[in-house]
């Protein structure tokens, strides 16, 4: 997954395009509606992806507790299930992105006025308000605001780079439906004597090199695709089941509810594992295929990823697990229904959409965009789609299903 700013910054006026122009194509609810909204909103913050995941599942289970309570209404329910969801967007994004409150408001404003006053309108909004009030507080100590105490490896006096690891202190915060970050946290990643090892480092060599001949042209569409990170991306596949003929809104709110703790606790939980293993990127490993110890490795100490690595380590693949615990949870949702065809589009791919249409498909490409990106190894991905789905598991069978 890749966090930098810098990527974001370049990427933030095509998701802007982006978004406007899936609200314009999809049959949209008050939860997709606000899904876009909420995409361009964080993007203009520019926090990287971790925290952005963390804003959406705050946003979107507040959303889901107002528009159960606001579907309550004897009259109105429609008109106060729809001021439900603005005002608990307003009320959370407002109190996690203050530096965005015009937009916020001016966003929130436009969707009540659609809403004829009166008695359903007002209870909708003080459903939102209330809903966020008591996630917010529920999340207030959830360790975001653990500090950074990582401490580089280094002899006293000795350089070593300088840029900050990305969320070193995720591990420590609260999860949403696990048990522990450490819950799903997997074996060790290859030894590099072994013959797994081999392979993984030869197939990132060949394929994931800025100046691979080997890669073809859709592959590295694909990765440059992937290199986006922050949750519209995720968001927009989720939209092509919620936009599908025959939803309705409590149902969607359920669904992106169960969606975004679950990647928020994908994040936790992968963070946790990157850091207990603090595995090296390929472009460490390749440089230094000589001190590995294995005869089938060969060092190449000029060899660059076509991607940027990210700022933490390896093992496992952050995408892949966000990629699995999406797919998991729209596979729960449909429960054998019919898939309809996914679609997203990224800002580093200059706004291109791809199409998927079936979860495995869309899975294995997020993973597979990571080699030829040249910053994951092959085992590292599949580890990832296993933690992925257990996750997946957990939220769908948290949050899916109405509470007795």
């Amino acid at each position: 997954m890749n966090l930098r700013q810098t990527s974001m910054t370049i990427a933030l006026a095509a998701l802007a395009g982006v978004a406007i122009v899936a609200a314009r194509s999809a049959r949209a609810d008050a939860i997709t509606d606000w899904n876009v909204k909420a995409a361009e909103i964080v993007a203009e913050a520019r926090i990287g992806t971790p925290p952005a995941v963390r804003v959406m599942a705050i946003v979107q289970t507040a959303t889901l507790d107002a528009v159960v309570d606001a579907s309550r209404t004897r009259v109105g329910v429609a008109v106060a299930i729809d001021a439900a969801v603005a005002s608990a967007h307003r009320a959370t994004l407002t109190k996690l992105l203050p530096a965005q409150s015009a937009s916020i408001d001016t966003a929130a404003q436009a969707a009540l006025a659609t809403l004829p006053d009166g008695a359903a309108k007002s209870a909708g909004i003080a459903a939102g308000e209330k809903a966020a009030a008591a996630v917010l507080a529920r999340r207030a100590d959830d360790g975001v605001a653990t500090p950074d105490d990582f401490k580089p490896h280094a002899a006293a006096g000795a350089w070593v780079p300088t840029a900050a690891p990305a969320a070193f202190a995720w591990p420590a915060r609260k999860t949403w439906v696990l048990t522990s970050a450490s819950q799903f946290r997997p074996g060790p990643p290859p030894a590099l004597a072994s013959l797994t090892w081999a392979r993984d480092f030869n197939e990132v060599k060949t394929l994931g090199s800025r100046t691979s001949t080997k890669r073809t042209a859709e592959q590295t569409e694909v990765a440059r695709f992937w290199d986006f990170s922050l949750p519209a991306i995720y968001h927009g596949a989720v939209r092509s089941v919620a936009n599908a003929p025959g939803r309705d809104v409590v149902a969607n709110a359920r669904l992106f509810a169960a969606v975004a703790q679950g990647m928020d606790d994908g994040l936790i939980a992968v963070m946790d594992a990157k850091y207990h293993y603090r595995f090296w990127r390929p472009v460490t490993a390749i440089r230094n295929g000589d001190a590995d110890g294995n005869d089938a490795t060969e060092a190449d100490p000029t060899w660059v990823s076509l991607i940027d690595s990210p700022l933490h380590p390896e093992y496992p693949s952050a995408h892949s697990v966000l990629a699995a615990t999406v797919a998991t949870v729209i596979a729960a949702d449909l429960a054998g229904a019919p898939l309809p065809v996914l679609a997203t589009a990224s800002p580093t791919a200059k706004g291109a959409t791809r199409r998927w249409t079936t979860l495995d498909a869309f899975v294995l490409e997020v993973g597979d965009s990571r080699v030829w990106g040249g910053i994951h190894f092959r085992t590292a991905i599949e580890v990832g789609q296993v933690m992925g789905r257990r996750v997946g598991e957990e939220a769908a069978k948290a949050l899916l299903k109405p509470a007795p």
